[in-house]
């Protein structure tokens, strides 16, 4: 059992709507890209902050090592002072010296500072304290003055010491800077490669829930647009989509009916017209054959005119039968490989006969040309065109066949020596039952639906037939792609 056209995919759960089933997918897609967008300005800022804090603490530990630096060196005049003369203001202003260093010393405490840089500090309050207590231990008293020396030149090293401190705060600033910045760089480019590779399964995914349904309907109305409308349409997806399959499975439907009917007319038209007339020209016959005794050549006269359009009648019933399954049969190709010279040479051999009675001449100048159609069609083509040719040919004419490659296709030609076609009928000639105006040697008998089959199997193979001006007979050029393109394969056009 042949599958149905566009059966769902159970396995998905869409949502109610396309438009939803959008928004969902693009959502999707954007989600991924949106966090990592919040991600990089959550970074950002954070990198800045830590950008202030590191020029803060920079310009802290330059301040404070500065104003260290300048207590040491008053610390180191005013103990040297006290050394030679004692005296309490000078001891009231070394204590508030030494409140103002154990401060500074505290702030630069508080900094991010390594072990290095607490030792360098550690030993320059350890240093000072020392000087204090010798200055503040004899109160009244002179101290030795080559130990307020030794003490004060240990703390003016300690001073060079404290100065690197500030340096060395700015450059672990930097430092930790850089590294942050290029960690922050490090994440930010894994989470955009993830955020990209989400987005783009995100983006396949919604594709394939997209195209799931639209290749249904592809399918759907590439039957509709066929011959055959026994299978039912079903779409997937979400809601609406599934409602306009089932639009699309009532037109289906009425497209049968509409096909069945039709063809019931045209059988029953073919039988009510075609009993009447069996009997019409058997009554002719008998007639023409005297069965019913003899005539007189008066009457023999009409009984052959009434034979003659009997048969014609007969005839332009079967033709518009003919013209009307050609319609129906134009809708669809059966595309096959097919040798194009080979065709047009088999259709020439089978209207030899005909050609010989008349004494024309068929000439074939066929190159090899290979091309995907329908096979039939295209026989059918080639023949309604040298059945033509051989029509309006006159006695010893001449009939040439050509078949090339040309513009990435195939081209067929078909020049006859006949009286050619009046400027006033180019516009009419492909047109359905039309005949033309009599001929000097006689009218030509025809249905006048050769040439409008023709161009219904032409273009339904997206190619093109058209009517040369030049020459004194008629030229008709056929031209036919390679293959057919995907718009008459069953698709709307």
């Amino acid at each position: 059992m042949a599958p149905q056209v566009g059966s769902p995919r159970p396995a998905l759960r869409y949502p109610r709507s396309f438009l939803g089933l959008l928004v969902i997918g693009l959502l999707l897609v954007a989600l991924p890209l949106a966090a990592a967008l919040l991600y990089s300005a959550w970074s950002t800022q954070h990198l800045a902050e830590q950008s202030r804090s590191a020029v803060y603490n920079a310009a802290q530990a330059a301040r404070a090592s500065r104003t260290l630096v300048n207590r040491i060196a008053s610390l180191e005049r005013l103990s040297l002072q006290m050394a030679v003369v004692p005296d309490a203001d000078l001891l009231d202003d070394f204590v508030q010296l030494h409140d103002g260093f154990q401060q500074i010393t505290a702030e630069l405490g508080r900094l991010p500072l390594d072990a290095r840089q607490l030792a360098a500090l550690d030993r320059t309050v350890a240093r000072e304290r020392l000087l204090h207590e010798l200055m503040t231990g004899s109160v009244g008293t002179r101290p030795d003055v080559a130990q307020v020396r030794s003490r004060v030149v240990e703390l003016a090293e300690s001073a060079h010491e404290v100065l690197a401190i500030s340096a060395r705060v700015a450059d672990q600033e930097v430092e930790r800077l850089r590294a942050s910045a290029e960690h922050v760089q490090t994440q930010l480019l894994s989470l955009v490669m993830v955020a990209i590779a989400v987005a783009l399964i995100a983006a396949l995914a919604l594709t394939r829930a997209v195209a799931g349904p639209m290749a249904q309907l592809d399918a759907a109305i590439r039957q509709l647009g066929g011959p055959d409308f026994s299978q039912p349409v079903r779409v997937g997806g979400p809601q609406d989509l599934r409602d306009l399959g089932k639009r699309l499975d009532w037109l289906r439907q009425r497209l049968a009916e509409l096909e069945a009917q039709k063809n019931r007319f045209l059988r029953h038209l073919s039988h009510e017209l075609k009993t009447p007339l069996a009997s019409l020209r058997e009554g002719a016959e008998l007639l023409n054959d005297q069965v019913a005794g003899p005539l007189a050549p008066p009457q023999r006269a009409v009984v052959g005119i009434m034979r003659d359009n009997s048969i014609k009648l007969q005839q332009l019933i079967e033709d518009l039968l003919d013209y009307q399954r050609a319609l129906h049969a134009a809708s669809s190709l059966d595309v096959s490989t097919v040798r194009l010279d080979a065709l047009v040479r088999e259709v020439a051999d089978a209207h030899r006969l005909s050609a010989l009675s008349k004494a024309q001449r068929i000439e074939l100048d066929l190159a090899p040309v290979v091309v995907d159609a329908d096979v039939e069609k295209l026989r059918s083509i080639v023949d309604n065109l040298l059945g033509n040719a051989v029509k309006f040919t006159p006695a010893c004419g001449t009939i040439t066949v050509r078949a090339e490659e040309r513009d990435g296709g195939a081209a067929i030609e078909v020049i006859d020596s006949g009286p050619g076609v009046p400027e006033v009928e180019r516009d009419s000639v492909f047109e359905s039952f039309f005949r033309g105006r009599a001929k000097a040697g006689g009218r030509v008998e025809g249905s006048g639906l050769g040439l409008a089959i023709a161009r219904e199997y032409v273009e339904a193979h997206g190619g093109r037939i058209a009517l040369q001006s030049q020459g004194p007979g008629g030229h008709f050029c056929v031209t036919i792609p390679r293959r057919p393109q995907a718009a008459v394969l069953g698709e709307p056009q």
